[in-house]
């Protein structure tokens, strides 16, 4: 089970790949195919000064999109970036090269456009860079085809037009990719927002339960101190008051930290089969449907107790998790093969503590062991969860 924040991260990662290889695989399309052309001439001078020059305009294209996703999105944090110019210099440089081997003013102009739009640059200047190649292609475009005969137009419109539609294309796929970081620091910042509205909501609860406490825990003491000389008796019972509220708000204290602390269960599950697995187990995990739905204040301690057991006292290479209903019942089934002859028990609460739990709630726990594998049960009435 993937939780839905290491899914969106995974969404994120992919989508990065799929940009860079589409940009990677259209620049060397174009490149491979213009050289086609070099080989069927035979000029070795022309075919060597071709091949660098695609090696060199690849291998720039490669560094400066992984500069680019290590960039900061901020034009504030531009003195964090480092300089590109070395590698935006030797794709021009490359893109001038394949220009000459081909006799192509087209195809230098395209290949130089392309590195540009492979910067990072400031908010703006992306949009005037790709309109102003697409000006400039066009007009070296133009320039080269009123020095062909009418007819060889046609021959040589589709491979210009598609290297002319380079610089745009990677333009707005970068653009693209921006955004989607925006999208990911923007639910990063939500995530932020909330957990310290969370924190938030918890210190206000926490004044109003401990501040009622401490205000009635004083008032009982001065009392108590008040009556000590003329009726002990009552200044006694004043004392043992404000103790009986002592332990109240231990008691609500408790149960705040308890409501603020729990995770659900099918997260507690997924995480606990991650652990194991982090351990080198091979781990099966079967989790309902509805187990959000199952009290995880009860069966989110017997989770990590158990696989605290598992990973101290197994020894084995397998485990199983699984939580499903049956009859009525929430039935935690948790599984493990056993190098170790004792009982895989914690010197915590172990076995014993889990059946006060939930035998406290109408529930039962089995355990057993065959030949080497160990398996406890857990069954809690399904009422409990509401």
């Amino acid at each position: 089970m993937i939780t839905p924040t290491a899914a969106y991260a995974r969404d994120v990662s992919v989508t990065w790949w799929y940009t860079a290889s589409s940009i990677l695989f259209l620049h060397a399309f174009a490149a491979v195919t213009w050289t086609i052309g070099v080989f069927a001439e035979g000029a070795p001078t022309a075919l060597v000064l071709n091949l660098l020059g695609v090696a060199g305009s690849l291998a720039s294209a490669v560094l400066l999109l992984v500069r680019y996703r290590r960039e900061p999105l901020d034009d504030a944090d531009v003195t964090a970036r480092r300089p590109m110019w070395p590698l935006v210099v030797s794709g021009i440089v490359a893109a001038a090269a394949m220009g000459m081997s081909t006799g192509s003013l087209l195809l230098g102009v395209g290949f130089a456009a392309q590195t540009l739009c492979l910067v990072r640059w400031r908010a703006g200047v992306r949009v005037r860079l790709a309109v102003l190649s697409i000006v400039v292609i066009v007009a070296v475009w133009l320039i080269e085809v009123t020095r062909l005969q009418p007819e060889g137009y046609a021959q040589v419109f589709a491979l210009p037009f598609f290297v002319a539609l380079l610089p745009p294309l990677t333009a707005t796929s970068l653009w693209w990719w921006d955004i989607v970081c925006e999208l990911d620091r923007a639910r990063r910042a939500e995530g932020r927002l909330a957990a310290a509205q969370e924190r938030l909501r918890l210190a206000g609860d926490l004044h109003d339960l401990q501040g009622h406490h401490l205000q009635v825990i004083a008032l009982q003491l001065e009392l108590g101190e008040k009556m000590m000389a003329r009726d002990p008796e009552a200044a006694g019972d004043q004392v043992r008051a404000a103790r009986a509220s002592v332990d109240d708000a231990r008691r609500g204290t408790r149960d705040l930290a308890a409501r603020f602390r729990g995770v659900p269960l099918p997260d507690e599950l997924a995480n606990a089969a991650d652990l194991l697995r982090a351990a080198g187990l091979t781990v099966d995990l079967n989790v309902d449907a509805t187990a959000d739905r199952a009290p995880a204040d009860v069966l989110g301690p017997v989770v990590r107790e158990s696989t605290t057991n598992v990973l101290k006292h197994g020894g084995g290479v397998s485990a199983s998790l699984s939580l499903v209903r049956q009859e009525g019942a929430w039935v935690l089934v948790v599984e493990n093969d056993s190098r170790v002859a004792t009982t895989p028990v914690s010197d915590g609460a172990g076995l014993s503590g889990i059946a006060e739990r939930v035998g406290a709630l109408g529930g039962d726990m089995d355990a057993t062991r065959l030949d080497d594998r160990f398996r406890l049960t857990v069954r809690v009435p399904q009422e409990v969860a509401a």
